[in-house]
């Protein structure tokens, strides 16, 4: 029977649950156990699909086709378990699948309530495909005492009692702040938000304990005292220098024994942390740097492009190599600017992105990349991109567009179902936003001599991806006659994969994206490469 773990936040978001659901995940793992982990969102959006990256952040792709929370890209890395839908779940789903069968006559005439219909449906989420893993780790996201989160919290409170509290195990992680004015190291906000938690029903068994300053004894033990939690289970995570400390860290605390302690179980073997301290010494202790460029809309947050600039960090340390990621607004660079904002880049690359705004600074500074030699890497929108600005500057057709940006111009780019077989359009009806994309992992046959690949060393790849307009293969001659070659396909010829420039050092664009399945241990061969690039430009 699995273990449950339910991780739950306090006094502020953001303090790294995530993170600390992967790190334990990872050290239950090195003990031998098997371990799968889930997030539960409260917010009311079906998916994060429709949401801005300035509101959610990234929006991570799972293999089987769901948009889900960033945190699930945690989870992958740090435990190499690949997510799937049932692994992230929002209050909007669990209300459409209640109301969708109360709209069935499933419920029989009866009320429809948050209690039980609502928590009812949470819990049965939280046990699904649950029977063959040790332990399931559930991180429920917002912070204690929002209005959103109740129902998770009451439906966690009901799980705990229906398997029996031996077999469930509550976290929860708080902000200790450190008032530089007093000196001090503050325990009350710990205190009230486990008030608030146990006001709901719940005794957390474990406290984890943020703070940029170590916290000492003293403090530990007001919490502790105050609490009702052990001593040996207040256990405090400082700032770490890069997050590929969290493990190292969360180790020296033993937040692993304890939950192996509170469970009455023995670990199967000793868990190994020299892979971490490998990477975070190549990351830290760099002799070498490379400076990359990622010119995008959504560069002022920081969680907007997670996967990537983890990707890009991977790319690095397998060439043991810092990468500096230089962030620059694609709405902000404006012609003149693009070479004096360049000139100290050895890569430029251009991610994924919705809509016309910001595409013309992205235009030119593919261009920049194109002319100078300077590696470059398009992905998804970025790929998009590429082939308008080689469509405008080299096969001279001006009016080059995407059916994204209106109905006017040459379609370069374009719904699938808004051309014919001789490549012209028809704009299509469909108004929806939300799960209209292609989703998830395809396959892509790549061509024979192509540096893609030399880069793969495969012949038929699969890759997630995330995205509604395709490049209009109707064109391919055209590009292909000037350099630009369709390098990967998908199966049946019709949809552009990968495209590269025949004269450039290293030139690449890709529909898919790369970033979600590149991992510490195991960087993406196109971010090694990228790297590697970059590394070697001159």
């Amino acid at each position: 029977m699995a273990r449950y773990i339910f991780v739950t936040g306090g006094v502020v978001s953001s303090l790294g649950k995530g993170l600390t659901s992967a790190s334990l995940a990872y050290l239950l793992q090195s003990r031998g156990f098997k371990v799968r982990i889930r997030k539960l969102d409260p917010y009311l959006n079906v998916d994060p699909g429709t949401m801005s990256p300035f509101q959610h952040g990234e929006v991570f792709v799972t293999e089987d086709g769901a948009e889900t929370d960033l945190d699930l890209g945690h989870y992958e890395r740090f435990s190499g378990v690949l997510a799937k839908k049932s692994d992230n779940i929002t209050t909007g789903r669990i209300y459409n699948d209640v109301l969708n069968k109360e709209r069935k006559g499933e419920y029989l005439g009866k009320t429809v309530q948050v209690i039980p219909h609502i928590t009812d449906h949470i819990k049965q989420f939280i046990k699904n495909e649950s029977s063959k893993e040790d332990f399931v780790i559930c991180e429920i996201g917002g912070i204690v005492g929002d209005i959103e989160s109740l129902p998770f919290i009451e439906a966690i409170r009901q799980f705990a009692n229906d398997i029996k509290k031996k077999n469930a195990l509550f976290i929860h992680l708080t902000l200790v702040p450190y008032l530089k004015s007093s000196d001090e190291i503050k325990t009350k906000p710990t205190q009230h938000s486990v008030k608030e938690l146990r006001s709901l029903g719940i005794q957390p068994d474990i406290i984890i304990c943020r703070s940029e300053r170590h916290i000492p004894f003293e403090q530990r033990k007001k919490i502790s005292l105050f609490c009702n939690v052990d001593i040996k289970n207040v256990i405090e995570t400082v700032d770490v220098r890069t997050i590929y400390e969290a493990p190292i860290s969360f180790f020296r605390e033993k937040l692993d024994l304890q939950v192996l302690n509170y469970f009455k179980l023995k670990s199967k073997k000793s868990p190994n942390l020299n892979p971490w301290k490998k990477i975070t010494k190549i990351i830290l202790q760099p002799k070498k740097q490379v400076n990359i460029a990622i010119i995008g809309k959504y560069v002022e947050l920081k969680d907007a492009y997670k996967s990537l600039d983890e990707a890009l960090t991977h790319g690095g340390i397998f060439n043991k190599i810092k990468v500096n990621l230089i962030k620059i607004d694609s709405e902000k660079l404006k012609i003149y600017q693009v070479r004096n904002k360049l000139k100290n880049i050895s890569g430029i690359l251009i991610p994924g992105g919705f809509g016309k705004r910001g595409t013309d600074g992205k235009i030119e500074a593919i261009k920049y990349a194109r002319i100078n030699k300077i590696p470059f890497f398009g992905i998804c929108y970025g790929m998009q991109m590429a082939i308008i600005e080689f469509a405008r500057n080299q096969l001279n057709l001006k009016n080059a567009t995407s059916t994204e940006f209106g109905k006017k111009g040459l379609a370069v780019i374009g719904l699938m179902h808004e051309w014919n077989k001789d490549g012209n359009i028809i704009i299509g009806t469909n108004k929806d936003l939300g799960g209209t994309m292609r989703l998830g992992s395809y396959d892509a046959k790549l061509k024979d001599n192509s540096l893609i690949k030399k880069i793969y060393k495969l012949k038929t790849i699969k890759e997630r991806h995330r995205h509604r307009y395709e490049v209009n293969i109707a064109y391919k001659d055209k590009f292909e006659k000037k350099g630009m070659i369709f390098s990967g396909l998908s199966p049946d010829n019709r949809l552009t994969e990968i495209i590269e420039l025949k004269n450039h050092p290293w030139f690449i664009g890709v529909q898919f994206h790369p970033e979600f399945k590149s991992r510490p241990f195991d960087p993406h061969p196109l971010f090694s490469s990228f790297i590697k690039a970059a590394k070697n430009h001159k």
